[in-house]
């Protein structure tokens, strides 16, 4: 049993004068990236400063304009790695690049050195605050471990002075959901006054989740206890960096927003230290399924993706939000048909808002169209096959033929497992439009005659060639129309009696070279079963006929059917879709 008695809570923090819990978020904060610092400290194999470069530079394409990029003062690699940002010039005028320091004299002066050059930069500095860091790291009271953030600040104070730029001061009370509020607020008001903070004497107070230690609300109160007690609010940007502890660093960032926080320091996908930072992908794409707009470009996760994978040398877990490959995919078979329903509702109501269930976001929006949104395996039905036929192969099975396919995929599901789209298409192909075993339709000649009953209408006579087991034969009927006409004749042809429940036909592709394709519904009189058979053809008469003699193959001679399908299943199952509808 687990020793749960070990541990105790910490103690909530509680702010009844608290009012984020009636906000919203109606924009998005200050971004700032630490992928290059925080990030990349906690990477098993580090980036170097090509990999570093690269990854700046999309952080940049993305619209990051604050990016805090390493600890020059503690890393050759981090201090070369600045230097070529400035020396190569790679540094946008609008973009403001951050470096961390400790509050020491030593790597204050060689911070200040690797920053010659840039017209602006963000000096953070930061000290540990929380009352275990005290006691157990430091052995100090509180009033020394004021001391020690004010020495840092008169060091950058100092500093800055002499620097041809301009120098943005941030101080982080580090580890400070384990500070007494009323303590955190002293020493940032603290440093706040030794800073002269003021009209154009910025600062940036960040207040860092180091070890996440409680639920959301409580870090909520905290942040909007400071946003109320910190001195010169006009000209402090309130900042966040939460860490994911608790697997609550979305949440509890986004709260704090609600909060009063203005920026917010995190990572692309969560990369960090233990269970990582918070992920600024997720809250982005979470503000903009609310219709807010993040302030990032972040119209193409798979390229984000792609460079975060290769620089960093880790991957996004399948079920990541809104970048893992498993996040806009159903499997559920009430999940696929809601989702069919959904998407066909939109199209005819010409709908502009998205609405569908299952899927808060259109994952075309951000890149990902080319992705399955239904996969199938044996949890999936009628719906999420459909969705696939209609979607990727432009095949709006009618709804009880729907059924009667589906089947035929979760047979093959149980046995194999997930079944591809691919797969999908090529047994449909094999089971309706390629049935030409053992009687297959070669060619119609159709003749219409006026009734001469002052109605305008006409019989036509039909005359068909087929193969029958592999010998030519042809038959004539008559009827209302070639269907009719065809069907009559086949009664008489083959000693049966069929009757059609249902027709339905659409163009499968869009102009002047599309093809027809018709689906029919054949009953056999004689014994009660019925069957659909699938048609496809550049005419509508011929796809009609070709459906007719699908489901005859489908209704009474499925055995040699199959048989003869097998054959080619095995030499078509691998060939991609496009290649198969030349050869339907």
């Amino acid at each position: 049993m687990l020793n749960y008695k070990r541990y105790k809570a910490f103690p909530a923090f509680r702010y009844p004068e608290r009012t984020w819990v009636d906000k919203d978020i109606t924009k998005a904060p200050i971004w700032c990236s630490v992928d290059l610092r925080d990030g990349n400290q906690a990477l098993v194999e580090p980036m170097g400063v090509e990999e570093k470069t690269e990854f700046f530079q999309m952080l940049v394409k993305l619209g990051f304009k604050q990016i805090e990029v390493g600890f020059p003062a503690a890393s050759q690699i981090e201090y070369d790695f600045l230097r070529q940002l400035i020396e190569r010039k790679l540094i946008p005028d609008d973009v403001l690049v951050q470096v961390l320091v400790q509050c020491r004299a030593e790597q204050l002066e060689k911070t200040f050195e690797c920053l010659k050059g840039l017209p602006q930069a963000i000096v953070h500095i930061y000290n540990s605050t929380s009352v275990l860091q005290r006691d157990v790291v430091f052995g100090k009271s509180k009033e020394e471990i004021i001391d020690i953030a004010l020495t840092g600040t008169e060091l950058v104070k100092k500093y800055a002075s002499t620097f041809p730029g301009k120098i943005h001061l941030e101080y982080s009370p580090e580890s400070f959901t384990g500070t007494e509020m009323d303590y955190a607020a002293e020493i940032c008001n603290a440093v706040l006054d030794t800073w002269e903070c003021g009209e154009g004497r910025e600062v940036i107070i960040n207040l860092p989740s180091t070890v996440e230690m409680n639920t959301p609300n409580v870090f909520a109160d905290q942040i909007e206890y400071m946003n109320d007690h910190i001195k010169y609010r006009d000209h402090v940007t309130l900042s966040v960096h939460p860490h994911n502890d608790r697997g609550e660093g979305v949440a509890a960032t986004e709260l704090a927003i609600m909060a009063g926080a203005q920026r917010v320091e995190g990572t692309l996908f969560g990369n960090g230290e233990r269970t990582g930072n918070v992920d600024i992908l997720t809250l982005a794409y979470n503000m903009f399924s609310h219709g807010v707009n993040p302030e990032l470009n972040l119209e193409n996760i798979h390229a984000i993706q792609e460079v975060y994978e290769r620089c960093t040398k880790m991957k996004v877990p399948p079920r990541e939000p809104y970048a893992g490959k498993l996040v806009f995919t159903a499997f559920s078979g009430s999940h696929q048909d809601a989702i069919n329903k959904g998407i066909k509702a939109m199209r005819d109501r010409h709908e502009t808002i998205w609405g569908v269930p299952y899927l808060p976001i259109d994952p075309a929006d951000i890149g990902r169209e080319y992705e399955p949104i239904v996969r199938i395996n044996s949890q999936s039905g009628k719906g999420g096959v459909a969705f696939i036929m209609d979607s990727q192969f432009g095949y709006k099975l009618p709804k009880g033929m729907q059924r009667e396919f589906a089947d035929y995929i979760q047979s093959r599901s149980e046995i194999e497992g997930e079944v591809l789209p691919s797969e999908i298409y090529t047994i449909f192909q094999e089971e309706y439009v390629e049935t030409k075993e053992p009687i297959h339709f070669k060619n119609i000649r159709t003749t219409d005659t006026e009734n001469g009953d002052g109605s305008d209408s006409y019989t036509t006579l039909a005359t068909v060639t087929y193969m029958d087991h592999g010998t030519m034969k042809t038959f004539s009927g008559v009827g209302n129309g070639p269907i009719d006409a065809v069907l009559s004749g086949l009664n008489q042809e083959l000693s049966i009696k069929v009757k059609v429940i249902d027709y339905q036909e659409h163009a499968l592709t869009m102009g002047s070279g599309s093809k027809a394709v018709s689906y029919i519904h054949l009953l056999d009189e004689k014994t009660g079963k019925a069957s659909y058979g699938v048609g496809l053809s550049s005419n509508i008469t011929r796809s009609s006929i070709r459906a007719i003699f699908s489901a005859l193959n489908r209704l009474f001679y499925l055995s040699e059917a199959e048989a003869a399908g097998k054959k080619r299943v095995a030499a078509k199952m691998h060939q991609a879709p496009h290649d198969l509808f030349g050869n339907s």
